[in-house]
């Protein structure tokens, strides 16, 4: 039996990865209302703030609140909480998705960037969309498994950011600073995070988090108001 404490220890890994792009985010914000500049000005930003703070706003509150979904038994012991939280995330997901697509679209390209950076950005945020559409989609039906499998990949995507912090360090280190190079290691991030999503779908779980027992079915009564 799996304990309380080793149920949070997913959602506390993802809380300390989300917290990079959220603190980056904050600092922004802060930069954007008229405060120091806690990290290095980007004035692209300052000409175009309000998808800015749309973006970062619903990046934060997709990350930090997403952590929540996966811990099963919480999840589980709470159907209520989770339909809320779940349309929530929906909402805030198709908002990072949206804002992302606009910003990569009208803004100039990010300096020392180039322009595979782009085209992963342009293929990242619609694929984003569709594991939401079809996240809802199969709740929907009543296929759990299939729901959890796509709002798994959906946040997969949306924690590259976290990722990237770790992937640049890394690539920078060993293939320079390139613009190549760097596009090269902020892609792996996205690439890192949906090997470990598909991972953590396909493999064994135990009987009571599967989607035909009662656990399940609460999920889907939860859900019922999405029909």
């Amino acid at each position: 039996m799996t304990s309380p404490q080793r149920g949070w220890r997913v959602p506390a890994a993802l809380v300390v990865l989300s917290l990079v792009p959220v603190l980056a985010g904050t600092a922004r914000l802060i930069e954007l209302g008229g405060g120091p500049a806690l990290i290095p000005s980007d004035a692209r930003f300052t000409a175009s703030p309000l998808p800015v703070v749309a973006h970062i706003a619903c990046a934060a509150v997709y990350a930090l609140l997403g952590t929540l979904q996966f811990a099963g038994g919480f999840r589980r012991r709470r159907p209520g909480w989770h339909r809320v939280s779940g349309r929530v995330l929906v909402v805030a997901g198709l908002g990072v998705s949206a804002s992302a697509l606009w910003l990569t679209l009208f803004l100039p390209p990010q300096p020392g960037s180039g322009p595979l950076l782009f085209v992963l950005r342009l293929v990242f945020a619609p694929a984003m969309v569709a594991t939401l559409v079809l996240g809802v989609a199969a709740i929907r039906r009543g296929h759990i498994a299939a729901h959890r499998a796509w709002m798994t990949r959906g946040y997969a995507i949306a924690l590259g950011a976290g990722t990237q912090a770790l992937t640049e360090g890394v690539g920078g280190a060993v293939f320079g600073h390139s613009p190549l190079a760097l596009d090269a290691s902020r892609g792996a991030a996205w690439i890192i995070n949906l090997a470990v999503a598909e991972w953590a779908i396909r493999r064994p779980t135990v009987a009571g988090d599967h989607g035909g027992d009662g656990g399940g079915r609460r999920v889907v009564a939860a859900f019922g108001g999405l029909r």
